[in-house]
């Protein structure tokens, strides 16, 4: 800097200090930290100090004392840097007395980072570096902008910050995010993703603390659940609130969270605590309706259980888990929603427990619709990586002109058309969770190869880059095509197939499960939950669903028990309520005796015999409508249900 420009930046402080109690030439939160360096540091804005930095022994056991927090905010630092990228930035996470923990930067921007004393070990509150954005965000406790001519020491006045403080789950702020360059450009979009990324590492913090707790995440639009704007409520066995997320705060109209303390689920909703941990055991990926219970506002809520206890395992000091051996019990495991009976998913259901947290990569393998996407998501909210992100990728949606920059990322200016702020990838965005590849048949043959040095390496490379990023990630793939057919076609790659199959678990079409009665049972009673409506379905009803082909399987019936909820008028599904291709298609399904021993034998003379082609014939010609059978012949349906038992009829499968 100029001793000119030196000389006018030292007067513009001491004027703005000096005039008025607050400048209103800049933030107030500027002026008020140039006072507290002017008056109570006794600081001189053109003084030019050193960075001061930390021996790399202190730095070590800041680093341990606070490696949870690092663990999770290292990926989110790489993915506010790929944001931001190209910018000439760094991002850096800093303790809760202003020193440089972690460190992600542009490589163009390394050198002069260091020799501002952005670098691990530095130190950066008020009292050392003046005003600025880590300094000013630990006094302020906010996110606040610190853009050059703003520092208060004129040597800092090269660069623009802007931080947000990261909060423990009782609202104390613990840490510092940061975003720092030497651009021109104003910051508050930048401050907008620092605070962003500040608040996902807090939602996620407050997952990994609460784990072993009830957690209600919550929000008033159903959409929103899981998402960074998601409230977070944790509660313990008697329903006492133990800690509420900022936005948790924010929907319930809270002050602090020390107003919560005391306080119990029933008071806050209008639902007791018991119940909403049994609508979790049911339906763990199925939002209840809750009111809230001084205004009646509508939220819609997910509960997850807490972390089932874990055995045969070795533990640090702190109590944390280590690789486990043996889960005792399988309460509020997601999976076991998805046994309804059927012996095939039954055992897919029994695989996928025992294979849990063993990284041992998963192949899917069933039709479309089946619901192996909602199969693979039961996997990661059961095992110890639910409170990371599930990315899911359809590979044969996404168009295969996009799909490489999609899964790999890509720098800006990577190629034409791409965002100017580059993108991270959903494979680092799945970083420490689980990435669901989807559809995997249908990967393009030239990227095979690259998703293969992924698997194998646990790095990616952005396309437009060079550096690698480190990447842990659980895999599950799924399709509904013959992978090895398709290697000997040569449309997919042999090693990579071996890669992706660790164990291949199958998830049967709809029309050979024996469950379809309690699937239906169970998606109607999600749809009249998610509707705040009692909802029933007549037994004629029921059966013609049950027997229906359902090409589309889970996927198709799902919609149709939606169709059929916006159709019925009143409280009970009936077979005017049916679509009309189900009501009119003959499923196909096949109908067998249920004793083992064949029909004829059981046919011992030829009035029952005919009898039962007769029987057979009929219920053929109306679909298996029980209803419509029935009063063909003149009977009631219980006496045509009994005949039907009696012959080993058994519409069910």
């Amino acid at each position: 800097m100029e001793r000119s420009e030196l000389l006018t930046h030292v007067a513009r402080i001491q004027s703005a200090v000096s005039n008025s109690p607050r400048s209103t030439e800049v933030a107030p939160y500027i002026s008020d930290s140039w006072r507290r360096c002017l008056v109570e540091h006794d600081m001189n804005p053109a003084e030019h100090r050193e960075p001061v930095l930390i021996s790399s022994h202190q730095l070590k056991e800041r680093c341990e004392a606070l490696e949870p927090l690092l663990s999770i905010a290292t990926p989110e630092m790489t993915n506010l840097y790929q944001q931001v990228a190209g910018s000439g930035y760094a991002v850096l996470l800093t303790d809760i007395e202003g020193i440089v923990l972690q460190y992600v930067g542009d490589p163009g921007f390394d050198a002069q980072a260091a020799g501002s004393g952005l670098a691990g070990g530095a130190v950066w509150d008020e009292k050392t570096q003046g005003t600025n954005g880590i300094g000013t965000c630990l006094v302020e406790r906010k996110p606040v902008v610190v853009h050059h001519d703003q520092h208060f020491f004129a040597k800092n006045t090269i660069l623009t910050c802007a931080a947000a403080p990261i909060r423990n789950p009782e609202g104390v702020p613990i840490a510092v995010l940061d975003a720092s360059s030497t651009s021109r450009m104003a910051q508050q979009h930048t401050l907008a993703l620092v605070n962003m990324s500040a608040q996902l590492i807090e939602n996620r913090v407050f997952l990994q603390t609460y784990r072993r707790h009830f957690i209600a995440r919550f929000h008033s639009r159903c959409e929103f659940v899981s998402t960074l704007g998601e409230g977070l409520l944790s509660f313990d066995d008697a329903g006492r609130i133990l800690a509420a997320n900022r936005s948790a705060l924010f929907q319930l109209d809270i002050a602090t969270p020390a107003a919560l303390d005391s306080v119990t689920v029933r008071q806050l909703f209008n639902m007791a605590q018991g119940t909403l941990v049994d609508h979790a055991r049911r339906q763990p990926f199925h939002p209840i309706i809750l009111h809230e219970a001084r205004y009646g506002r509508r939220f819609f809520a997910t509960i997850q259980l807490p972390e089932p206890p874990i055995v045969g395992m070795r533990t640090g000091d702190d109590g944390e888990r280590g690789t486990p051996a043996r889960i005792e019990g399988n309460t509020g495991c997601a999976l076991d929603a998805l046994d309804l009976g059927d012996p095939e998913m039954a055992r897919s259901v029994a695989r996928a427990k025992q294979l849990l947290n063993r990284d041992i990569p998963l192949l899917l393998y069933g039709p479309t619709g089946s619901g192996k996407g909602v199969f693979a998501k039961a996997l990661h909210m059961s095992s110890s990586r639910a409170d990371r992100a599930f990315v899911a990728v359809n590979c044969a949606a996404i168009p295969e002109t996009l799909i490489e920059s999609e899964l790999f990322g890509y720098k800006p200016g990577a190629f034409t058309g791409a965002d100017r702020r580059g993108s991270p990838g959903k494979i680092v965005q799945a970083h420490r969770g689980t990435l669901f590849l989807d559809e995997i048949g249908d990967m393009p043959l030239s990227l095979q190869a690259r998703l293969l040095r992924v698997l194998e390496e646990k790095e990616v490379v952005p396309l437009g880059g060079s550096t690698p990023i480190s990447v842990d990630i659980s895999i599950v793939s799924a399709t509904h095509r013959d992978l090895e057919s398709l290697i000997q076609a040569g449309a997919f790659r042999e090693d990579l197939y071996y890669r992706l199959d660790g164990v291949t678990l199958t998830l049967p079409p709809l029309r050979d499960r024996s469950d379809r009665r309690e699937l239906i049972m169970h998606i109607l009673a999600c749809q009249a939950e998610a509707s705040q409506r009692t909802l029933d379905i007549d037994e004629d009803a029921l059966i013609l669903l049950m027997n229906y082909g359902w090409p589309g399987n889970v996927r198709e019936l799902s919609n149709a028990l939606r169709l059929c909820a916006a159709l019925c008028s009143r409280d009970c599904i009936t077979m005017a309520d049916i679509p009309e291709k189900v009501r009119t298609t003959n499923g196909g399904l096949e109908r067998r005796a249920t004793n083992a021993q064949p029909v004829r034998e059981r046919l011992h003379s030829p009035l029952t015999a005919a009898e039962y082609t007769t029987l057979l014939k009929e219920l053929q010609a109306t679909h298996w409508n029980v209803a419509k059978t029935a009063r063909k012949l003149k009977m009631s349906r219980n006496t045509l249900y009994r005949k039907m038992r009696r012959f080993g009829i058994d519409i069910h499968r």
